[in-house]
C-alpha cells in the first residue's frame, strides 16, 4: 500500500495510543495498589497531622523543596523534549548540522544556577534545623525516656527534669512489656522537653506524626540527649523505635497522648498519689490502654503470627 509521506500510518498511531495508555496505567497503579486517594498520594507518605510547630516547619520545608525540585525537573524535561523535537534528523538532511563546541553564557548559567538553588535550600534547612534542635532555658514539662530491648520506660519529672517520687517512695515511671503498650502523656503547650537514654544498644525515639526522631545511645550521662517540641494540638499518636536494635525491634512500640495542661497536671498528680497509668488516664477521660497499636506475641513457639 502506498503511504503519503509525512502522514503517520495506522499501525504507528495504534502504537502511540497503546504507549499513552500504558503510561497512564503505570502512573495510577501505585496509587490504586497502595489504597491511597489522590489527595493522599500528593502527601508523598507524610502524616496528615502535624501536632507540633516543629513538624509544621519541617513539612513546609519539604513541600518547598519538592516544588523547587519539580520546577527544575520540568525545565530540564522541557529542554530535553524541545531539543529532541527541534533537532530531530530529517530525511532531507544529508550533512551534519553545525557543531557548537561551547556556549559560555549557557555554561556559566547552568553552573551557577545549581549553586544558587543549593544555597537557598541550605539556608532554609539550617533555619528549620536550628528551630527543631533549640532548647529553652526552662521547660514547662519534662519526661525521661529510656529505651531497652525491646520496650520503653518513661519517667515523669518536674520542670527541672528531676524524677517525681510516688506514694511508694519510687520514681513515677511507665514501663512497657510484651503484654502492655506503654503510654507517655505530655501537655499541649510549648517547651515540652524529653531526656533520652538507652540501656543496652542504640535505639531511636520516633513519633511519625512529629516528623522527628532522636537516636538514644547507651553510655550513661555522657550519651544523654535532650530535645524539645512545641505542641499545638491534642491527640493520640503511635511511637516506634526507628533503629534496628535486635530480634523484636519491629514490636517496640509506644503511644503518645497529648492532653491539655490541666489534664496533664491531674494525670501526673494521680500518678504521684499511687494511681496506675490506666487509672490516671480514666480520671481525665482518656482511654486507659493504647489505641494506635497493640502488644505482639514475641514467643517463637506460639505458632501465631505477630
Amino acid at each position: 500500500m502506498r503511504q503519503v509521506v509525512g502522514t503517520p500510518s495506522r499501525e504507528r498511531r495504534g502504537r502511540a495510543r497503546r504507549a499513552i495508555g500504558l503510561t497512564a496505567v503505570a502512573a495510577l497503579l501505585p496509587v490504586v495498589l497502595a489504597g491511597c486517594s489522590l489527595d493522599d498520594a500528593f502527601y508523598l507518605g507524610w502524616p496528615r497531622t502535624r501536632p507540633t510547630d516543629q513538624s509544621e516547619q519541617m513539612f513546609d520545608l519539604w513541600v518547598g523543596s519538592t516544588i523547587a525540585a519539580l520546577a527544575v525537573g520540568v525545565v530540564v524535561w522541557g529542554l530535553i523534549f524541545w531539543c529532541v523535537a527541534a533537532y530531530k534528523k530529517k530525511d532531507s538532511d544529508t550533512e551534519l548540522p553545525r557543531q557548537t563546541h561551547y556556549n559560555l553564557p549557557a555554561e556559566l548559567t547552568f553552573t551557577a544556577l545549581p549553586f544558587v538553588l543549593i544555597g537557598i535550600l541550605f539556608y532554609y534547612t539550617v533555619i528549620v534545623q536550628d528551630n527543631v534542635t533549640e532548647l529553652s532555658e526552662q521547660p514547662k514539662a519534662c519526661t525521661e525516656v529510656t529505651a531497652f530491648k525491646w520496650n520503653w520506660q518513661f519517667t515523669y519529672t518536674d520542670e527541672n527534669c528531676e524524677a517525681l517520687t510516688g506514694a511508694d517512695g519510687q520514681p513515677v515511671t511507665e514501663t512497657g512489656d510484651s503484654d502492655y503498650i506503654p503510654i507517655i502523656v505530655v501537655p499541649n503547650e510549648d517547651d515540652v522537653r524529653f531526656v533520652g537514654n538507652a540501656e543496652d544498644v542504640i535505639h531511636s525515639f520516633w513519633v511519625p506524626d512529629l516528623l522527628f526522631k532522636r537516636d538514644l545511645i547507651p553510655g550513661g550521662d555522657a550519651q544523654t540527649t535532650q530535645w524539645e517540641v512545641d505542641f499545638n494540638s491534642e491527640g493520640t499518636f503511635v511511637g516506634r523505635c526507628a533503629e534496628l536494635c535486635g530480634a523484636y525491634h519491629a514490636f517496640m512500640n509506644f503511644e503518645m497522648r497529648v492532653v491539655s495542661p490541666e489534664d496533664y497536671e491531674t494525670f501526673v498528680n494521680a500518678r504521684v498519689e499511687g494511681a496506675t497509668t490506666p487509672e490516671a488516664l480514666e480520671l481525665i477521660g482518656q482511654d486507659p490502654y493504647a489505641t494506635t497499636t497493640h502488644p505482639f506475641n514475641t514467643d517463637p513457639a506460639s505458632g501465631e503470627a505477630s
